[in-house]
């Protein structure tokens, strides 16, 4: 009782304003530092992976990395395009895209096969990642010539514009998704407590964390680049988790309440909360964040950029339930008291909290009590049955291609590809040999062009760059096909298979690879693979770890890591089932690529292992607990899953709410990454909390605990005299 979560607890306690003052102080100064110091948004050097990415260094280097480009297209309302009108629109969107300061050139116009079309091309100066900041004025100059050129139409695309159109979807569908998770996470948990006033207080905690822990991410973006991504995990997570420490802290505060019949002051109150929930929402969110660290050893600075925000995010959650949490209940308790004392000045009995009867979850837990080896057998079936389709797993990297058609750029984008087909993906040769090869260099690109102008697979359509210093060239070779199609990824396999070793490769020294938009597409999910080995070994060797610090049971932590996997493994196959295939598609309102995005398997393990810690530690603290004050392993495995079934299923309820907000997203990867955030903590809150973990506990009795059976300590008095304390409804 005198741990250092008590002693925070308890001086939160004693001086609530203060405490309560404190962490608004906290909140203002995270984001008055995090605005102060900006972010740190990541480069295009830091998405580098892979052959791709080592080709593109060398490029850049050289100074002949791709550059930025939008295209416009100028085409005719209707009827053929009228050859002066459309020269004379030319001349005014290059004159015009010139004096820009951000362009670095406009190239001549281009005319489509059926001669009804234009295409003006503006390479953008700088990094590509910055691209998008800057494409306004360019959509500005090309609505200028619209206006000056009615009998025309003017469109405009590009990986600039696109970019920009998604970040803008994203922001609405942010926003959407608030709008669908606070009424009803509020809902929940007024269903929970019975109470608008406790209802609103996990609420008002887990934005106050968002909001200082956006404010914290600002602050270690620079030490690890932001991807971009980082304020969407801070939402998804920090709702999530910030809303179950304070549920479980809540629970256990209202049920020490009933337990004490009225004798216990707020502030005793609140040390047994922190003493039992207190101590598991610390071990929990320990448990998320090292699980999430894992993320780091990916190399991936978008894998870096989750991992940062999350981990920030829950530390912030645990602070939030250790400071601020037991001084709102402390005030609010000593509200209680005093209306109670008024109810009793008038000679009305004070109203006291009552114990949950618990019927629905000794009715879900009887076959578990009954028949542990065949509930087990069934419930694991039933989970195995999940994961079969994940044996059809097929990875790709979500490209430009999956974008929603609701983005303007994207229409045009499509419109781009069906009138230049000649032109829809790029590969770029890049080689750095010494200088006095640059002679040979050159010859052998340009056998290389001749070879892939006898391939099908290319258009014929080439060009050949050389750096100022001769060390570096470039060879831009065009595909005629979408960039995710099994066409453009096999063009690129002839490249690095067959005619680079051919031709380049036979240099002495030479150093060379392909970038370009399909090279990335393979070599992200390539890399990623690469990694998923050690992050998984690293990921189950500190779920044993924790949990073997929580319980110091061997047996437990292999338990945890074997149904962490299960879970994640059966979440991941139906995500298979619903997103390879067709027939969820006017469900969830998607188009299926026939693949599950690079990321979401990593990104589901290590989150799911994080999540699933917060139901296991609670659920097993309850368990151990009950041995510890001197109950047979097998009742107290079924009164501690009673006891902790409510809370734990309010829990994922909120946490499926917040997951399944982001399904109605627009980009599909984020879709996907909701649905089986989800699913996955649905089965685990269900069948692995209440079916599977019961079953194993009660088949292996006091073995659970070896090596060592908890030791039950001194005995401590719960119901000793203290101030009244009533209901804070």
């Amino acid at each position: 009782m005198n741990s250092l979560t008590v002693r925070t607890a308890r001086s939160s306690a004693r001086h609530p304003w203060r405490a309560i003052l404190g962490w608004l102080l906290f909140v203002a100064l995270c984001l008055g530092v995090g605005s102060a110091v900006g972010t740190n948004s990541a480069r295009t050097a830091d998405y580098r992976v892979g052959e791709a990415g080592r080709a593109e260094a060398l490029a850049a280097e050289g100074l002949l990395e791709r550059r930025s480009t939008e295209q416009v297209l100028i085409s005719a309302r209707s009827g053929a395009l009228d050859e002066r009108a459309s020269a004379a629109a030319v001349r005014d969107l290059t004159t015009r895209m010139e004096r820009l300061p951000d362009v670095a050139d406009v190239a001549a116009p281009v005319r489509s096969a059926d001669g009804r079309t234009l295409l003006v091309e503006v390479a953008l100066k700088g990094e590509e990642r910055d691209a998008k900041d800057k494409v306004d004025a360019l959509t500005a100059q090309t609505a200028a010539v619209q206006k000056l050129h009615p009998g025309l139409l003017l469109e405009e695309t590009g990986s600039p514009s696109i970019s920009k159109g998604v970040d803008a979807q994203r922001s609405a569908d942010l926003a959407l998704s608030e709008k669908i998770t606070l009424p009803v996470t509020l809902l929940t948990l007024l269903v929970v407590f019975g109470s608008l006033t406790m209802a609103a207080v996990p609420l008002l905690l887990a934005l106050s964390s968002i909001s200082a822990a956006v404010g914290l991410s600002m602050v270690a973006s620079h030490l690890s680049p932001d991807a971009g991504v980082g304020t969407n995990v801070i939402l998804m997570i920090g709702l999530a988790v910030g809303v179950d420490y304070t549920l479980f802290y809540l629970k256990r505060e209202r049920e020490e309440r009933a337990r004490g019949g009225g004798r216990l002051s707020a502030e005793a109150l609140v040390e047994l909360a922190a003493a039992t929930s207190g101590r598991a929402v610390v071990v929990s969110g320990l448990a998320v964040v090292a699980s999430t660290a894992t993320l780091y050893l990916a190399s991936d600075v978008i894998f870096s950029s989750l991992a940062t925000g999350t981990v920030v995010v829950v530390l912030v959650a645990v602070a939030s339930s250790l400071t601020a949490l037991p001084a709102l209940l402390t005030v609010l308790g000593r509200r209680a008291e005093r209306r109670a004392e008024r109810r009793a000045a008038r000679g009305k009995p004070a109203r006291r909290t009552r114990a949950t009867g618990g019927g629905l979850w000794t009715a879900l837990l009887r076959p578990a009590a009954r028949h542990p080896l065949a509930t087990l057998c069934v419930s694991v079936l039933a989970l195995l049955a999940l994961v079969v389709p994940l044996a059809g797993l097929h990875i790709t990297e979500m490209s430009r291609d999956t974008h929603s058609r609701d983005i303007p750029a994207m229409r045009v984008y499509d419109r781009l590809n069906d009138t230049f087909p000649e032109r829809r993906v790029a590969h770029q040769v890049v080689v750095r040999a010494d200088a006095s090869r640059a002679a040979q260099v050159t010859g052998a690109l340009r056998e290389l062009a001749q070879r892939a102008d006898a391939d099908p697979l290319f258009t014929g359509m080439s060009r050949l760059r050389t750096s100022a210093d001769h060390r570096t060239s470039t060879l831009e070779l065009n595909v005629p096909h979408l960039g995710n199609s099994d066409e453009a990824y096999a063009s690129l396999d002839h490249l690095r298979d067959t005619y680079l070793p051919a031709t380049v490769g036979r240099i002495p020294g030479a150093e060379y690879g392909v970038s370009g938009d399909v090279a990335r597409y393979a070599d992200y999910p390539a890399h990623q693979n690469g990694k998923l080995p050690l992050v998984l070994g690293a990921l189950l060797l500190v779920t044993f770890l924790m949990t073997l610090y929580a319980f110091r049971s061997v047996v437990l932590g292999l338990i945890g890591v074997v149904l962490n996997l299960l879970s994640a493994a059966a979440a991941l196959g139906l995500l298979v089932l619903v997103f390879q295939g067709t027939w969820a598609q006017g469900l969830l309102d998607f188009t299926s690529t026939g693949s599950i995005g690079s990321r979401v398997p990593l990104f589901l393990f290590v989150i799911l292992f994080g999540l699933s810690m917060d139901y296991q530690v609670f659920v097993v603290s309850r368990i151990r607990e009950a041995v510890l004050d001197g109950t047979p392993t097998r009742q107290a495995v079924l009164d501690g899953i009673r006891s902790s079934a409510s809370v734990v299923t309010s829990a994922a309820v909120v946490m499926t709410t917040v997951f399944v907000s982001f399904v109605f997203l627009h980009i599909i990867e984020m879709k996907q990454i909701g649905f089986v955030l989800a699913a996955a903590v649905l089965l685990d809150a269900f069948v692995v909390r209440i079916l599977v973990l019961p079953s194993a506990m009660l088949l292996l009795g006091e073995r659970t605990w070896w090596p060592v059976r908890p030791a039950a300590p001194a005995p401590r008095d719960r119901t000793a005299p203290e101030r009244a304390a009533v209901d804070v409804r």
